[in-house]
């Protein structure tokens, strides 16, 4: 099993969040799912640094838009951008405590070397607030975390009974 694995067992464990299948069998989380490269219609490029902060650490999107993320290391300390709500990130940052080697290759998180450069094509298809952090031993606690609010009508459960 790929380290990028125990997580998302892990991630399944701790949080209530279930995904749900889609037809086009990508799957939805609570914050979002992996985007159609044909649909972007947002461009956001973001730098990690060695100061624990992610530039912009900010971002406003409409509920709907599929954002491409341009992320840079422009440090010289190994970085990461895991998207996710803050239960889930405060688990993961948990668990990375004690696997600090483990790498990120899911369509939500990447981890980067210094000077590197990835992408991430990102729906999102919920509105409020989804969070993102890097999660290196050390970095979140030090502040490196940011959020994207998405704004457009509140996502509300059906109150329909079957």
């Amino acid at each position: 099993m790929k380290p990028h694995s125990y997580f998302l067992a892990f991630a399944v464990c701790l949080t209530s969040s279930l995904a749900l299948a889609h037809g086009d069998g990508k799957e939805e989380e609570d914050f979002g799912q992996p985007g159609d490269p044909l649909q972007i219609n947002r461009t956001v490029k973001v730098e990690m640094r060695d100061s624990m902060r992610f530039s912009p650490d900010k971002i406003n999107v409409k509920k709907g838009d599929t954002v491409l993320f341009v992320i840079h290391n422009g440090g010289a300390l190994k970085h990461e951008f895991v998207l996710g709500t803050e239960k889930e990130l405060k688990a993961h940052n948990e668990f990375m405590k004690q696997n600090p080697d483990m790498e990120h290759d899911d369509d939500s998180m990447v981890s980067l070397a210094p000077g590197d450069t990835a992408e991430i094509i990102w729906k999102f298809s919920r509105s409020g607030a989804v969070n993102f952090a890097c999660l290196q031993p050390g970095h979140y606690a030090a502040g490196m975390k940011g959020s994207v609010s998405v704004s457009g009508p509140l996502h509300k459960p059906s109150s329909k009974k079957p």
